[in-house]
């Protein structure tokens, strides 16, 4: 089995009520907004939405891989989307937790799993057995980790200037 993986986290506070987090995090839109390399992400049948994300991996070049994920817990305090019971070959985990820090910041945790699986690694790429899983995967967690720092910094910026205009409209 050739496996490529990468693993991602992090944690931002933010200037936001932890329910306006929460629901800003939650909205998929914003990832295909906010975060390079997300191509789109359209809802297929019983529930699972399908992420379509780009990557330029040094030696390979352009990659597009699809993950198929179903929300798998939806409660105040977490979000987490898992790959679809039926997918057996890109995995993508994306969970955000989310803890008061007061009345107007909320703590933000990150975590992100990526992980592409082939019988054989020409299954991936006619160059990937050459270059190695070490090396792919090295690569894909520079990217992993680029596209997550880039939404996080974007999506603070976004959040908290929109939590600002709702603190001006009120006064």
């Amino acid at each position: 089995m050739f496996r490529i993986k990468a693993d991602y986290s992090e944690q931002i506070v933010v200037r936001a009520s932890i329910d306006r987090a929460r629901e800003f995090f939650g909205e998929i839109r914003n990832f295909v907004e906010l975060m390079p390399g997300i191509e789109s992400i359209r809802r297929e049948a019983n529930g699972v939405m399908r992420w379509m994300v780009r990557a330029e991996v040094p030696a390979l070049g352009t990659m597009r891989q699809a993950f198929a994920v179903e929300l798998t817990e939806d409660r105040p305090e977490r979000i987490e989307w898992s790959p679809a019971a039926q997918e057996n070959k890109n995995y993508l985990r994306y969970a955000a937790i989310f803890e008061p820090r007061g009345a107007r910041a909320t703590l933000v945790r990150i975590a992100q799993h990526v992980e592409l699986r082939r019988k054989h690694a020409k299954e991936l790429h006619l160059l990937a057995g050459l270059i190695g899983e070490g090396r792919i995967s090295a690569e894909m967690q520079k990217r992993v980790t680029e596209m997550i720092k880039t939404f996080l910094e974007r999506s603070r910026t976004r959040l908290e200037g929109q939590s600002l205009s709702l603190v001006e409209e009120s006064s």
